[in-house]
């Protein structure tokens, strides 16, 4: 978890900005391409201008989906989420004609916020490969003890240092804004999970979500004829 806390009212502002960054140019599209039907008599740029308003309309609805069980409530508290909707957003989002999705999770039911910090890995994991690659989902373990593996691999793979630096636990406020704060609300997911993020570089990035390990004391760790 990062090791500062943000006011819950810029959290709330920069969460909505990072969605609505999502979302806007879909949107456009579809408005730029309502534009052209109205004025544009060529029945050849009239069909170019509906195909455009199909795959805009397709790909807002992709990404307000994904939002939705990423960022929103998606049920009441304590609810469980199926693995596969999450697995249905991201295949939507995800596996385009730039990205292949390989998902080896298996399908059950998951707690609520377990499956919002698998998706937002997933986003973070995307974004460290924006000219495409291959995108893979795995995990180890299962209930409480389930640990998740998100890895990119694509040119010039990178995961700019800030969202490393929110991902590992460590402060830079100086540099939150709506790109990076999901790093940072990934921490709190992780935090209320019981989980700690290990990001990782090289060829591939990796993104690893792991239960926490708890400190051995000395007493536990000395030999018991010691502690006799």
């Amino acid at each position: 978890m990062p090791t500062f806390s943000l006011d819950a009212l810029d959290l709330a502002a920069l969460l909505s900005s990072r969605v609505c960054h999502d979302v806007i140019s879909p949107v456009g599209a579809i408005i730029n391409g309502l534009e052209v039907l109205e004025d544009e008599k060529d029945a050849e740029m009239r069909g170019h201008a509906l195909d455009l308003i199909k795959s805009s309309a397709a790909e807002a609805s992709a990404r307000l989906q994904f939002c939705r069980l990423a960022f929103g409530a998606a049920g009441s508290k304590g609810a469980s989420i199926d693995t596969g909707d999450a697995e249905h957003v991201a295949r939507q989002l995800f596996a385009d004609e730039r990205t292949r999705m390989e998902w080896k999770l298996p399908r059950v039911l998951m707690a609520k916020n377990k499956v919002k910090l698998l998706l937002n890995l997933c986003l973070i994991a995307d974004m460290a490969i924006p000219r495409g690659g291959a995108l893979t989902i795995s995990g180890e373990g299962e209930g409480d003890e389930i640990s998740f593996r998100v890895e990119a691999k694509g040119p010039n793979a990178r995961l700019a240092p800030e969202v490393a630096r929110l991902l590992a636990g460590e402060s830079d406020e100086a540099t939150l804004d709506a790109r990076a704060i999901q790093a940072y609300y990934a921490g709190l997911v992780a935090e209320a999970c019981g989980l700690e993020i290990a990001p990782t570089g090289g060829d591939a990035i990796v993104i690893e979500a792991k239960p926490k390990r708890v400190p051995v004391s000395d007493e536990a760790r000395a030999p018991e004829s010691a502690v006799a």
